[in-house]
């Protein structure tokens, strides 16, 4: 994700449907189901941080990395009264990812690989992933599914209303590469009128063929994909995939 001023701003109040408890509690257990070599915890792209504060809070060491500095912003905000968590975050694009070391566990939640909308920026983030990951370490992500972008996204429109902030949310599909250009105009109360932002993101949806060959040429072993956030194989219904790797 790269810039989103507008949508740093408003992106927490776009996504109070989303429960970061659950999606934390979810991932931890999948770090319990396979085993991870270590505490270290990298929440790549984590925007403004909510994910990165609920694995915290649950006693991981979390490094969150994000490349707008916007989203980063709102990230520190909301520890700094905490810093006993002890969050480190980063302002970096995960295809240049950059530690100062190996970390034991990467997630990467809410669709982050589908904003790389071109294959290679995929597999360059993969074998970043790999770089900074410890052997045996294990990489978690999530992304929409090529159903979600054809029968749900396509080109629908949402409104959004609250008491400072109206957001008209447009989609436009394109099948040849599977991807959904998103258009937001937010218009906020500004005394008395309103001030209109706009912002465009796209996302891209791949297969579980070229995503789980693009994971094992970076190093990694495949183990497991599941659907909608359960332990079960994904239905081809599914609107969300997740992918667990290890690194060899």
């Amino acid at each position: 994700m790269n810039g989103y001023e507008a949508f740093a701003r408003y992106y927490d109040e776009l996504t109070k449907n989303v429960s970061y408890q659950k999606r934390a509690d979810y991932f931890l257990q999948l770090i319990q189901k396979f085993g991870s070599s270590g505490p270290i915890l990298l929440d790549l792209a984590c925007g403004t941080g909510s994910l990165s504060v609920e694995l915290a809070r649950r006693g991981c060491d979390v490094i969150g990395v994000d490349a707008s500095e916007d989203m980063l912003l709102q990230a520190r905000e909301k520890t700094a009264e905490h810093p006993e968590w002890g969050v480190l975050y980063l302002c970096q694009p995960m295809t240049q990812l950059d530690l100062f070391g190996t970390v034991d566990t990467t997630i990467c939640a809410l669709d982050s690989i589908n904003h790389l909308t071109d294959p290679d920026l995929v597999r360059q983030t993969f074998q970043k992933v790999s770089l900074f990951t410890a052997p045996g370490g294990l990489f978690l992500f999530d992304v929409n599914t090529p159903y979600k972008h054809r029968e749900i996204l396509r080109n629908c429109c949402y409104i959004y209303e609250f008491d400072d902030l109206f957001c008209a949310w447009q989609n436009f599909f394109e099948e040849e590469t599977c991807s959904v250009t998103m258009q937001l105009d937010f218009f906020s109360a500004q005394k008395k009128h309103y001030v209109r932002e706009q912002e465009y993101i796209r996302e891209r949806a791949y297969s579980k063929e070229a995503l789980s060959q693009w994971l094992k040429e970076a190093g990694f072993d495949l183990l497991a994909i599941y659907g909608e956030d359960t332990m079960e194989p994904p239905k081809p219904d599914c609107q969300r995939w997740i992918f667990v790797a290890r690194k060899e």
